[in-house]
């Protein structure tokens, strides 16, 4: 080969090096760890997206995504968490229950977890404080756990005769919020002269046989924010039509699927925020300086349908300050 065809071979390899090399480089990985399962949980995952496209973003240009889900087996979440970790995730993403943010934190002090739960993260020992989380642990709480007396109250504005009402938790997988709820609906009711009944499911299986025959004992239902009510919302709405109870959820999501009322944080704000944070960690930020951030947008939300299918009269004080009204 003549020494100028020999340059021109090298020169023309040098611009096409780098560009393979590129090619061959693997996106970051954003793991997602749910206690939950992927039916039902499209819109707390497009919000996430969504996040992430605020912070620039694009899946399958700037990062892919590994879904894992435990499907309500909270024992399932180790050995999930451990197949992320060797996934390599850049970001886990723990939504749902404080118990999927233990399960990625005991198997890595590295890589950055970003939470969406509805506990208090310092009290559950989450993070050391909200201002500086620290470690390698930050995200956003719901703050719907702390919301138990408000929900005792606007049941008791639209039933002032009630005094019995049932709280439906889920205590096996979500210890931390339910022991949170059941002391909130406890006080609340307290003050408003209100016996609160506690009934429980911790698998779909259960929850027919938790409402079965309720509506002959009390007058009214809260439903516990819990991954698993929140996959299962269109059958407890349709459970408690049945049972003839007004019920109230904590997500718009539950009047949408046919339940009388909800009151709450913007589901899908507090999920955009964490696909922001992700984002943002991605780019080079540390999770221990990003501060634990607080949901300040609540919206109530009335199923004038559903009030209309249980016989049912919403005052119109109660009306009025509904964010949306579903007729």
């Amino acid at each position: 080969m003549r020494r100028r065809d020999f340059i021109k071979v090298i020169a023309g390899s040098a611009t096409t090096w780098p560009l393979a090399a590129r090619a061959q480089t693997p996106l970051p990985v954003i793991g997602y760890l749910s206690l939950g399962r992927p039916e039902g949980s499209a819109d707390i995952v497009a919000a996430i997206h969504k996040g992430l496209g605020e912070a620039g973003l694009v899946e399958g240009k700037d990062f892919t995504s590994e879904f894992r889900w435990a499907r309500n087996d909270a024992d399932q979440l180790p050995a999930l968490a451990v197949d992320l970790v060797q996934r390599r995730a850049a970001v886990i993403i723990a939504f749902g229950a404080p118990v999927c943010v233990r399960a990625a934190k005991a198997v890595t002090a590295e890589i950055p977890i970003v939470f969406t739960i509805g506990a208090d993260p310092v009290q559950s020992g989450l993070v050391t404080s909200l201002n500086h989380p620290g470690g390698n642990v930050t995200g956003i709480t719901t703050m719907n756990l702390e919301l138990g007396s408000k929900w005792v109250g606007l049941l008791h504005e639209l039933l002032p005769a009630a005094k019995d009402f049932a709280v439906l938790v889920n205590i096996v997988n979500a210890a931390d919020s339910a022991r949170l709820l059941i002391t909130g609906t406890q006080a609340g009711g307290r003050t408003l002269g209100i016996r609160t009944e506690f009934v429980f499911a911790s698998a779909e299986s259960e929850i027919d046989a938790a409402l079965d025959g309720l509506g002959a004992r009390v007058q009214a239902l809260i439903i516990h924010p819990d991954v698993l009510f929140l996959q299962n919302r269109a059958k407890l709405a349709a459970l408690a039509i049945r049972e003839k109870l007004p019920a109230l959820y904590s997500i718009r999501e539950f009047p949408g699927a046919g339940g009388l009322m909800s009151y709450g944080s913007n589901f899908f704000d507090v999920g955009r925020q964490a696909g922001v944070y992700a984002g943002r960690i991605l780019k080079g930020e540390k999770p221990g300086d990003l501060p634990v951030q607080q949901a300040t947008k609540f919206d109530f939300v009335i199923n004038l349908k559903t009030a209309k299918a249980i016989g049912l009269d919403i005052p119109p004080t109660l009306l009025a300050r509904a964010d949306e009204v579903i007729e």
